[in-house]
């Protein structure tokens, strides 16, 4: 955390599902979930600058992808701040993207949680956990895991947050195919299937003793065939990933990134250099607990 007199720059992390069960579905379209997290160090970098002289506030992000995406989460967390506290500062936001943009590591989401803490203490509001995760969720389902990310089992629609122990950071390697998929395409696509059976306690016992045995059969993702409705070729790089000898291996939130955990850090470093000859995008870090901000 990095103090610059009227600007401050924080860590912006990403996350991975263990596990995400969709359990039902609510009048307004959002859906009930169960799903264990883990978070990742793979982040971005969101620094918060005040605007004094600025009639609007401004965000500029260097991944294309998201330029012109003129309704970004960030600007809804200034929004949120500023009904709830009434202040009539503006800023500027600069965003270094490192999580992968569609990938369901929860970039967007986390880059809003981050803004809602640096706006928190440029000007001192003093507000609680509890009041900045009221305005989290009216932002965004996940949101409010990355207030303070650390391994939790996340329900409802993403205002349940239980803390659960994690035997220790794995390391934790991230491939993004070519296409990415948008969150709310796999949600609708997912309707109108039937989710896996997931055994959340028995995974929860699994991370919890460190029982690697047991996590491979254990991990699972509920959105998985509804994003394989939209996006085939996914089922051929979990193969492919599992090919190169993993057992924890899933997609992530609602994809299209596939994720593989791992105690072996050589392992871990071919596989990235593997992957990235053959064109995918990848990431590496640790997954398990992370320093709050």
């Amino acid at each position: 955390m990095l103090f610059r007199h009227n600007s401050l720059t924080l860590k912006s992390y990403s996350k991975i599902n263990l596990s995400l069960n969709i359990v039902g579905l609510r009048e307004d379209g959002y859906h009930f979930i169960d799903s264990v997290m883990l978070p990742t160090t793979i982040h971005d970098t969101v620094e918060v600058r005040v605007a004094p002289y600025s009639g609007t506030t401004t965000v500029v992000c260097d991944e294309v992808l998201l330029q012109r995406n003129h309704h970004n989460l960030c600007l809804n967390a200034v929004n949120a701040m500023r009904e709830r506290y009434h202040f009539k500062e503006n800023f500027t936001i600069n965003i270094h993207k490192v999580i992968p943009v569609s990938s369901g590591m929860g970039g967007g989401s986390s880059n809003a949680a981050t803004v809602l803490i640096a706006i928190n203490k440029l000007l001192h509001l003093n507000a609680t956990q509890e009041e900045l995760k009221e305005i989290a969720l009216q932002i965004g389902t996940d949101v409010p895991f990355f207030l303070n990310p650390r391994p939790a089992r996340i329900q409802g629609i993403g205002e349940k947050i239980e803390f659960v122990p994690c035997d220790h950071n794995y390391y934790v390697l991230v491939v993004k195919p070519l296409k990415g998929l948008l969150t709310k395409e796999v949600y609708y696509e997912e309707n109108g299937h039937k989710g896996s059976s997931i055994e959340t306690e028995a995974l929860l016992k699994a991370l919890k003793d460190g029982d690697d045995n047991a996590l491979p059969s254990l991990v699972s993702n509920g959105l998985l065939s509804a994003a394989l409705v939209l996006y085939p070729e996914l089922e051929d790089v979990i193969k492919e990933v599992k090919e190169l000898g993993f057992s924890i291996v899933s997609m992530t939130g609602s994809g299209s990134a596939v994720f593989v955990l791992s105690d072996n850090k050589k392992a871990i470093e071919k596989a990235e250099y593997t992957l990235i000859e053959r064109g995918y995008k990848v990431e590496v870090g640790k997954a398990g607990e992370i320093i709050p901000q």
